[in-house]
């Protein structure tokens, strides 16, 4: 089976001397396992940058087996954030969790579109607020909706909205910005707040009935915020 497509590294680890085992997550073939001969070499492992836009020709002569890939790139994204130390490490985060939570060969043209609008949420205002959301468009999309407009709870407090939702066990405060629609910008407090919304979801609903721990990129990228 041969094919080509383009598609976004989202892991890689090493084979041989000479070679790596990659993961690209594809526009029409999905999540996509294959060995790149020669990724060591200087020519070749710049390119390959967790996030950059690479066009790849895939070849494997039993679908049962790993395949290989010949790579080129088509746009060098990560390396703009080199010297911005929380975006980088938000890049590493965001690609982890489509290598975690994306079944392999499954094609989602939905999923790899909403990885092209991640590179464009880090160059815009209020960027960390914006990737919440996407986190949240993603588990939508992957069939784990939050639904937090449905499940939330008001209550007043000194003229001041809250929102929270409420268990048998606990009671969790919801940050007022992922209920209600506005502009303002969002204190740094709030946004981690969210973030760990999303964190202890994952983690409940998703990483631990599978016994996978949270990645240590997503709680880099949370300690690089504080």
């Amino acid at each position: 089976m041969i094919w080509d497509d383009v598609g976004y590294l989202i892991s890689k680890n090493r084979y041989s001397e000479n070679s790596i085992i990659a993961e690209v997550f594809t526009k029409n073939h999905g999540k996509v396992s294959g060995i790149i001969f020669g990724g060591t070499s200087k020519k070749i492992k710049n390119y390959l940058q967790i996030g950059n836009k690479l066009y790849v020709n895939y070849n494997t002569k039993n679908i049962n087996r790993i395949g290989y890939f010949k790579i080129e790139i088509l746009k060098a994204l990560t390396p703009l954030y080199f010297d911005h130390s929380q975006k980088l490490s938000c890049i590493a985060s965001a690609m982890n969790m489509i290598k975690l939570l994306t079944a392999e060969a499954q094609s989602n043209k939905e999923i790899f579109n909403l990885i092209d609008n991640f590179f464009k949420i880090l160059n815009s205002k209020n960027w960390i607020k914006k990737y919440i959301f996407w986190e949240l468009e993603l588990l939508k999309l992957l069939g784990y909706d939050l639904e937090l407009k449905n499940m939330v709870e008001r209550e007043v407090v000194d003229n001041q909205s809250n929102y929270y939702v409420s268990s048998s066990t606990e009671k969790k405060n919801v940050p007022n910005f992922l209920i209600e629609d506005n502009d303002e910008d969002i204190d740094l407090k709030s946004l981690l707040k969210g973030l760990k919304l999303v964190s202890d979801y994952l983690e409940k609903s998703i990483l631990k009935p599978n016994n996978i721990n949270l990645p240590s990129s997503r709680v880099h990228f949370i300690n690089l915020l504080r």
